[in-house]
């Protein structure tokens, strides 16, 4: 899974290396180095917009929309997705990720994978090794003692985490009032491979650049299969990133700082 991840990065930096054409972001988001789920989050999608007259509080996507290119554009949302048929956002929690398996058979993600696809911007991202080595340091608990290893782009840029997102109306609030909406948001996965998989199975489908285009486009399905995209959708190639361990001071939410990222001996 990807339960933790860090970005830093401000809104102008993104804008510059995501090509966004609009922004609506409010506040910009502290650098957050230890993205938790139910955090705030950019993410960078591309939807077409409503027409003019179109009420304020309308669900994004539920009227006409105005024809011609398809603006790419930085938001903020919840990291969990909400389905646009529940109840209530707790289910949010649970659906933090999205396994590549079974996007287009599993209810809560099959409509946003054929038409709200997304990317979310990080530096990199946090996994736990669980040693089996006999010796191995071990918690007072007596189980192993994680290692937590961040994993980034040699070279400093972003990754583009593949990801879907939703938008889901409070039952509370008239559907005219703008906060009636919230925009939510998971983190696809795959199996991991190689020297990524020795250190936990699963990690984060990465879209490489080349193909943000494709990713983002709401109107891209795969003609093959009838399934948008899914030959984008495999592990990266683990030669691009470096995995490092890191203190476990990660594993506590509530530490936040560029220290979390910098490199330790293991088990520090």
């Amino acid at each position: 899974m990807c339960g933790r991840y860090a970005a830093s990065k401000d809104p102008e930096a993104l804008v510059e290396e995501f090509e966004i054409d609009q922004t609506d972001v409010g506040e910009p988001l502290a650098p957050d180095y230890n993205v938790a789920p139910s955090k705030p989050v950019y993410v960078v999608l591309q939807r077409r917009p409503r027409k003019p007259a179109e009420p304020v509080g309308v669900r994004p996507g539920s009227q006409p929309t105005v024809t011609g290119p398809v603006p790419r554009q930085l938001r903020v949302a919840r990291w969990g997705l909400v389905p646009s048929w529940a109840k209530d956002r707790s289910i949010g929690s649970r659906l933090i990720n999205a396994r590549v398996e079974t996007l287009a058979e599993k209810p809560a993600f099959r409509r946003a994978f054929a038409a709200r696809r997304c990317l979310l911007p990080a530096d990199g991202y946090y996994e736990w090794y669980t040693p089996t080595e006999p010796d191995a340091p071990t918690t007072k608990a007596g189980k192993p003692r994680k290692q937590p290893f961040y994993i980034h782009p040699a070279d400093g840029s972003s990754l583009a985490m593949a990801g879907l997102y939703e938008w889901w109306h409070d039952p509370t609030r008239d559907r005219d009032d703008p906060d009636a909406w919230l925009l939510t948001t998971t983190v696809i996965t795959t199996t991991a491979t190689d020297a990524l998989g020795r250190i936990h199975d699963r990690m984060p489908v990465l879209v490489p650049r080349p193909a943000w285009a494709r990713w983002l486009d709401p109107d891209d399905v795969d003609p093959a299969g009838g399934q948008p995209l899914t030959d984008l959708l495999v592990p990266a190639d683990p030669d691009a990133l470096l995995t490092e361990a890191v203190s476990t001071a990660v594993n506590d939410v509530r530490n936040n700082g560029p220290e979390l990222v910098e490199p330790v001996p293991a088990q520090a």
